[in-house]
């Protein structure tokens, strides 16, 4: 069973906490209304096989059918472009996310920061941290994780979800701008 609880024992986001996301129409929903979403991928999507294909492939199929432009760390950006799916912005994840905190950075094409911002593939301590800062520091930022462990920093978070329960949420995104 899906539980809220945050992932490492002992972190306390304090009295505002991530909505539990359970549902992909929500999710969506959000990221249809985001005005300029991006999509922050970590080292570790391209370390990771979900359902038997590299996690990765997931990211990029969400991208294409969401629309959503990607930030990669190195790894990550490496895999993107050995598949054909170059990022939009190759950085260190901190860096990306000191810009995205930044109400005055004008975003990776240079036409206006992001609203949202989806996380996946990082390090459970470093998404932490990234979340942390824009929770504090970039109020009009929306945090999306799409991870298989609950990150009580963002606005919207799937929940502790074991591999299978990961593949059918994360599917069921896909899907959803596929169609």
């Amino acid at each position: 069973m899906a539980r809220a609880d945050p992932w490492q024992m002992a972190e306390v986001a304090g009295p505002k906490k991530a909505a539990v996301l359970n549902q992909a129409e929500v999710a969506m929903a959000v990221i249809r209304r985001a005005k300029r979403p991006l999509l922050l991928v970590g080292h570790r999507a391209a370390e990771i096989t979900l359902g038997g294909r590299p996690l990765i492939d997931w990211v990029i199929r969400l991208s294409k059918g969401a629309g959503l432009p990607i930030i990669a760390s190195g790894k990550a950006a490496a895999a993107l472009v050995g598949r054909h799916h170059p990022p939009a912005a190759c950085m260190p994840v901190m860096d990306a996310a000191n810009r995205l905190a930044d109400p005055g950075w004008q975003g990776i094409d240079g036409n206006g920061g992001s609203d949202l911002v989806l996380l996946i593939g990082l390090p459970y301590p470093m998404a932490w941290t990234v979340l942390s800062g824009l929770k504090h520091f970039a109020p009009h930022v929306k945090t999306i994780t799409i991870d298989n462990v609950y990150h009580p920093q963002a606005s919207l978070s799937f929940p502790n979800l074991n591999e299978e329960e990961w593949a059918e949420h994360l599917g069921a995104l896909i899907e959803h701008f596929e169609e």
